[in-house]
């Protein structure tokens, strides 16, 4: 059985969050004295209990928490109950407050195992895991007698401990020593101190080591442990009818024994397996993460795809662009949609485009001081970078046909437009082509490099279906025949490509508001937040100000409100409401900053950990933790942020760095430029607003 495994393992792991925290297993709790609650059949509320997150992940090849919720979220809907989202701070704490009464159900994670089973019940199996012995490469045990001597961490609270102990009583197993991790360590961060040398060897899941070792290529699997253990959902025992019902609705879905899928079939067997699986690539344009939720032009079209005909997505991210066709022919994915230019010779490759849903020009870029290069005969002489599978080749080759001297240079296939965009601004590449929609982006934050001119009549973008899929291709077709240039689709595409440069730059230095007695309309909002969760209020205020230039109904682009410009989920998850109300929106920006100053060690000073809180609010606390862990790889300081994980950062928009990354691509442009505002606003606010009655509460920052 255990050389099957792999065949255990479903289509839908749904545990991506969860699993940073590993299996945790809370100590057996006195049933006694814990009143029945009511069958929550006839209630309107179904409370779900989950751990509180505070980023996201960006899944590429596998389902997100956030469709396990989507999952929860459709039961919730065939019931006729509405969900209520109860978060747990620690893991350890979920069936203790399951046992309480304070929620119905844990969705997060939970193997299923003898101490549990004492204590809750258990829904079917949505997924199964076996245990593994994690080392660095080059330093693993081969097996259970190589034991001897090491140590391994483990949480008290995991099933990985029980299993551990059980080992140690088997008197020919060789003596090992097992770490206690403290629990607010998650099974990731253990992984991660095993790859850098800080713990000896860990205890994991098979796919949350698939999950870690997708980004950091340091460490392997030893060897496995041989049992298979069962994940599911956890309901209380004096709670029949939402076990009975919960049991049901996993069973239509066919959660417990789907193999890892590789399919080309058409739309009657997606439906049938309910999982669309469309491939695409991680950049600013199709598919990225910011604070802690997904975006994409792509991807939002793709999920509105899915959800008009009530499939679950599931984004799939190949190594390199130029995988991504072989992929779709693999039957790795259903769908590529990646701004894909329409071509007939793709088409003779066994797949077929769909009509179009946007067309680009391709624009030659040049670097903004360049003069005189107006039409295509002024590129004689010029060396022009591009990928060697993108459109834009075949279309200079076009143009060397007709005796147009140019020089013709690939680029590396795994670098993206953008990137290819960033070398010719500083003079590595001379000249390259981009779609005008990418050019778009890049000059909402640059202005080091111009359009030049346009290569040829704007060019129709199409997804990429197989051949042999001809029920997918014409629903593909029905989808954009109806919403293209409807109210969605314009929407959608307005918040990506035409978006002004005032909403989407970063804000000025100077506040209009200013005085020496007041800095902003809500300075006393603020000073009273400030005082409750220990922060200099100037600090917030200017943070404020690069949030929202103090206007209480501003709305981003991807959907923050307020004047902290707080996510409505974030808000959510602190209890509060009605963003659009001064006081809950400053309360809510103070509370969530408070939050991330938390979570980074408290010894670090003051002001690195204000830096690494202020630009995790901006792009989300997941990316900064790459990029400190990036800069310590490349002999940076991971605990200071100027100078060092800011430079980090700014890596992690390319693609040789954003593909080995645990929360892949980012902007990272803007949480530097973000932060560095803030500090300079804060310090002029101190020096011109020193005098006042609020002067001098607490160090500066530097």
């Amino acid at each position: 059985m255990i050389q099957n495994i792999h065949r255990l393992i479903p289509l839908l792991p749904l545990l991506l969050g969860p699993l940073l925290a590993g299996c945790e297993q809370t100590p057996p709790a006195a049933m006694a004295g814990i009143s029945a609650v009511v069958e929550k059949e006839s209630a309107q509320k179904l409370r779900i209990l989950r751990p509180r997150q505070v980023w996201g992940v960006l899944p590429t090849n596998s389902s997100p928490t956030s469709e396990e919720l989507k999952l929860i979220e459709r039961f919730a809907a065939n019931v006729g109950m509405e969900p209520e989202y109860v978060y747990v701070d620690r893991y350890d704490r979920l069936i203790p407050r399951l046992l309480s009464g304070d929620g119905d159900i844990i969705i997060d994670n939970l193997t299923v195992s003898p101490t549990r089973k004492q204590q809750i019940e258990f829904t079917s199996p949505i997924t199964y895991v076996s245990e593994q012995i994690i080392a660095r490469k080059g330093e693993a045990p081969k097996g259970l007698r190589d034991l001897g001597g090491r140590r391994v961490a483990v949480h008290a609270s995991s099933t990985y401990y029980e299993t551990l102990q059980t080992m140690l009583k088997q008197r020919y197993q060789p003596r090992f020593e097992i770490q206690l991790i403290d629990e607010s360590v998650s099974t990731e961060a253990i992984l991660i101190g095993v790859a850098e040398g800080v713990y000896d060897l860990a205890l994991a899941d098979n796919n949350l080591f698939q999950i870690i070792s997708s980004y950091r290529k340091n460490i392997q699997v030893a060897f496995d442990l041989g049992s298979v253990r069962a994940i599911a959902w956890g309901v209380r025992p004096d709670n029949p009818v939402l076990l009975s019902r919960l049991n049901d609705f996993l069973g239509q879905h066919h959660l417990a024994s789907q193999e890892k899928l590789v399919a080309s079939d058409d739309l009657a067997a997606i439906k049938q397996r309910g999982v669309l699986r469309v491939l695409t690539r991680n950049n600013a344009t199709t598919y990225f993460l910011w604070h802690g939720e997904l975006f994409g032009f792509e991807y939002e079209l793709a999920r509105h795809f899915a959800e008009s005909h009530g499939l679950r997505l599931e984004m799939v991210v190949p190594p390199s662009r130029e995988q991504l066709l072989p992929w779709l022919r693999q039957g790795k994915g259903d769908i590529i949609a990646a701004s894909l230019t329409i071509n007939d010779l793709i088409e003779k490759q066994g797949v077929r485009f769909s009509r179009p849903y946007n067309q680009a020009s391709e624009i030659v870029i040049s670097r903004s001081d360049e003069i005189g290069l107006e039409h295509p005969e002024a590129l004689s002489g010029r060396t022009v970078v591009v990928r060697r599978s993108s459109s834009y080749w075949q279309n200079l080759k076009k143009l060397q046909a007709q005796g147009i001297r140019l020089s013709l240079r690939a680029a590396p296939e795994e670098l993206e437009t953008s990137e290819i965009i960033a070398r010719v601004a500083s003079g590595e590449y001379d000249l390259t082509v981009a779609d005008s929609h990418i050019l778009d982006i890049d000059l909402t934050w640059r202005d080091d490099v111009k359009a030049a001119f346009p290569l040829d009549a704007p060019q129709q973008h199409g997804w990429l279906i197989r051949e042999n899929n001809p029920q997918l291709l014409q629903a593909v077709n029905d989808f954009f025949k109806k919403e293209y240039r409807g109210l969605f689709y314009n929407v959608t595409y307005r918040k990506y490509f035409r978006n002004s440069k005032q909403n989407l730059r970063q804000v000025a230095l100077h506040s209009e508001v200013f005085n020496e007695t007041r800095i902003s309309p809500y300075d006393t909002l603020v000073q009273k937040y400030a005082k409750e969760y220990g922060f200099d209020w100037r600090l917030l205020v200017s943070q404020m100000y690069q949030e929202s230039r103090f206007d209480p109904e501003a709305k981003s682009w991807m959907g923050a409100m307020g004047l902290m410009q707080v996510m409505p989920q974030t808000a959510m998850e602190l209890g509060l409401e009605d963003l659009h109300h001064p006081e809950t929106s400053v309360h809510a920006g103070v509370k969530y900053l408070h939050g991330l100053m938390r979570s980074f060690e408290p010894e670090l000073g003051v002001a690195d950990r204000t830096w690494f809180a202020l630009a995790s609010y901006n792009a989300g606390i997941g990316h900064v933790i790459d990029a400190r862990r990036l800069a310590r790889q490349l002999d940076l300081e991971p605990n200071r942020w100027f100078g060092n994980v800011e430079k980090a950062m700014l890596l992690l928009s390319k693609s040789e760095y954003a593909k080995s990354a645990r929360h892949g691509y980012v902007r990272g442009y803007e949480p530097v430029n973000y932060v560095r505002e803030i500090r300079d606003r804060y310090h002029a606010y101190l020096l011109l607003a020193g005098s006042g009655s609020n002067a001098r509460q607490h160090v500066m920052l530097n």
